[in-house]
């Protein structure tokens, strides 16, 4: 099959294989699609902005003219030994597709067919014909995680410099990872931030790309878990203050709750709290993995199911009626809190 593993793209770029005359390069990471075309496109020999040489394409555009794909490919090199064509933003054009089924079965002399797409099913489309083709390589791209995230710091870091603290490569990692140029741009910026200084640590990670209204509603989520009253009032304050509106809160505790019964319901199935915990998407930042899995611990599936349908409700009321909005978010999340804060002292 001509495809590659994840975890054997970076290998495969490093030496392209110059008898695979199309190659397509897709998944849902956009920016790492873009950063590993150019990276193929350079270790192929061929300059990004040479246009005798280097020919864009759009796929929309290429799919409302059925065939130029395969005349441009066809055509002769006039200022150099080959042509690259590069087309962008394929996804399930069908006409597109029969283009590559073409160029795919009887490769072209001269030219190479580079495709930039999004994130494609299995078995269907241009993935299809490109991992059945001899002469031709599918290469995927998914959001950074793991090590290929860290990979990606320490490069960043290195070039820089610098190192970074144990905690704040937990915290970095956390706001990073759902797009490549999007992380390597809050990582310059971090660079920038922290320049002259031999180590990075959390209170520049925190200034320097901390989202800190996103961290202001995390606090008050965590106070409605924890049942801390005082908590709860403190970090709805905060929320507040720093330009959060209630119905953006409301929003973002259903959003955390739902993750929770998700999280909650596999381990039905046996799985730990710490496991559950560390499979949520997005990933939780280290300082909330102990609350988050001490209230997997404590709520049962039922548990979350009722406050979901709860906060559900807030959300459609205070929709219908805006002139109690606010007072309707304070009121559903304050109860929910104050229940839990009784269960604790049931519970002790």
């Amino acid at each position: 099959m001509a495809q590659k593993k994840a975890n054997e793209v970076e290998g495969w770029l490093a030496r392209p294989d110059p008898s695979c005359r199309v190659v397509l390069i897709y998944g849902p990471d956009r920016g790492l699609v873009s950063e590993r075309a150019r990276a193929f496109i350079t270790r192929s020999g061929f300059t990004p902005d040479d246009p005798f040489a280097v020919v864009r394409m759009d796929a929309a555009e290429l799919d409302r003219d059925p065939g130029r794909l395969i005349d441009e490919a066809g055509t002769m090199p006039m200022f150099a030994d080959r042509r690259l064509i590069w087309v962008r933003n394929a996804a399930g054009q069908k006409g597109l597709a029969e283009d590559v089924k073409i160029l795919a079965a009887d490769p072209p002399a001269t030219s190479t067919l580079l495709i930039e797409a999004g994130d494609l099913k299995k078995g269907t489309g241009i993935r299809a014909i490109v991992e059945s083709a001899k002469a031709a390589m599918a290469l995927p791209c998914y959001a950074d995680e793991g090590r290929s995230l860290d990979t990606l710091i320490d490069d960043e870091l290195e070039k820089a410099g610098m190192s970074i603290a144990f905690e704040a490569r937990q915290m970095l990692r956390s706001s990073l990872g759902g797009d490549r140029l999007a992380s390597r741009s809050e990582l310059e910026k971090l660079t920038l931030y922290a320049d002259g200084a031999r180590e990075i640590g959390v209170e520049d990670v925190s200034n320097a790309i901390g989202d800190v209204s996103a961290m202001s509603l995390d606090k008050v989520v965590d106070a409605v878990l924890a049942g801390d009253l005082d908590s709860f009032e403190r970090s709805l304050g905060r929320a507040i203050a720093v330009g959060g509106q209630l119905q953006t809160i409301l929003a973002s505790a259903l959003r955390q709750f739902h993750g929770l019964h998700l999280a909650r319901s596999s381990m039905v199935d046996g799985k730990t709290a710490q496991a559950a915990v560390a499979s949520m998407r997005p990933p939780v930042f280290f300082s909330r993995q102990k609350p988050m899995e001490a209230a997997l611990q404590r709520w049962s599936v039922e548990d979350f199911a009722r406050i979901l349908s709860r906060l559900q409700v807030a959300v459609l009321e205070s929709r219908k009626r805006p002139d109690l909005a606010d007072a309707l978010v304070r009121h559903v999340l304050l109860g929910i809190t104050a229940e839990r804060s009784s269960g604790k002292r049931r519970a002790g």
